[in-house]
């Protein structure tokens, strides 16, 4: 899972970045975040295994971003290409900018930017189709003259997610299909008082002091960040928050795994089977899947032991065609 967090210059993302990544990241633009995962401690407990892993996420910090009226610019829109999901810093605590003017420059360079792309590809398809038809896909010539007729409305190749997943134009890697976070960046007096604009599919928002959380992520302590966190009302910090929505956007749940090696949390999207899960394992086991052990979380918290769960029906064996929920606890049977 791949996040980039970008901005026009000044908007605060590298505060941001800092608060997400911790001080110990130094210099670096690039950085692994666990993900936390609360479910993790209590199969610890029972476990005590070697080793305890959470998911983590890779955010990378760009650099630039323009100012107003002047747009992203190329490098930013080309660097955030190869992102499963973006992360765009608005400027709402400096009183130079307006941060719903940001949000719409951006959607919009975001639609430019993959407008030309589309216009770029048909121009190629009305060569190559005065040379012979057989050299163009017609599928795709049809999904890239829907994307068009999109963008030209002004709407984000997201709002219809049908023309974003599809397999056809996988490779163009659109922008505005692209989910995204928009984090707005307010003074700590201003969390709770910005009105968003409406959220829509694959779009959503949140506040954020980002270097509040900056502070707050230096603090090495738990008790002085805690009644620091107390003393401001604050009850989840941005990497919850973030995460959280992230996880959101990409239609992430967790799965997880758990023995005396090691307990591990596992993100999978949603609506995926048993033998899906298990081949973000291994895909060795998803090849030689035979039967998933499942014992679902709120089934662990009522028994509190998988002897007794199995005992009283809870621990269950389920087959290729299971879709997995969120917080289920598997064991993969396989033959390879």
């Amino acid at each position: 899972m791949k996040t980039a967090i970008f901005g026009f210059a000044g908007s605060g993302k590298t505060d941001l970045f800092m608060a997400l990544a911790g001080p110990e990241i130094g210099m670096n633009n690039r950085a692994m975040v666990k993900v936390p995962e609360p479910r993790l401690e209590p199969l610890a407990r029972l476990f005590n295994p070697q080793k305890v892993t959470q998911t983590e996420i890779e955010y990378l910090d760009i650099p630039g971003g323009g100012g107003k009226g002047q747009g992203l610019g190329a490098r930013v829109l080309n660097e955030i290409r190869p992102y499963d999901c973006l992360l765009a810093v608005l400027d709402g605590f400096s009183g130079v900018n307006d941060p719903s003017e940001q949000w719409q420059a951006i959607e919009m360079d975001l639609i430019i930017s993959d407008l030309a792309v589309v216009e770029k590809k048909l121009e190629r398809i009305a060569m190559d189709k005065k040379k012979a038809k057989h050299l163009v896909d017609p599928k795709e010539e049809e999904l890239l003259v829907k994307v068009r007729e999109l963008l030209e409305s002004e709407q984000p190749v997201r709002k219809e997610p049908s023309l974003a997943q599809a397999h056809e134009l996988r490779g163009f890697c659109f922008l505005s299909a692209k989910p995204i976070l928009y984090a707005w960046n307010v003074s700590e007096d201003n969390i709770g008082q910005v009105k968003f604009p409406e959220e829509e599919t694959g779009q959503v928002h949140l506040t954020v002091s980002a270097k509040l959380e900056r502070e707050m992520r230096e603090l090495t302590d738990p008790e002085e960040l805690q009644m620091f966190m107390d003393d401001l009302g604050i009850k989840e910090s941005a990497l919850d928050r973030v995460i959280s929505k992230t996880y959101h956007l990409l239609g992430l749940i967790t799965f997880l795994t758990a023995g005396e090696k090691e307990v591990r949390a596992w993100p999978l999207k949603k609506g995926a089977t048993a033998p899906e899960a298990a081949g973000v394992i291994h895909s060795d086991l998803q090849k030689g899947f035979i039967r998933a052990e499942v014992l679902s979380w709120d089934d662990f918290l009522t028994y509190q032991d998988f002897k007794k769960a199995k005992e009283q029906g809870a621990l269950r064996l389920e087959g290729k065609d299971y879709i997995v929920q969120d917080g289920d606890i598997i064991t993969f049977r396989f033959n390879v």
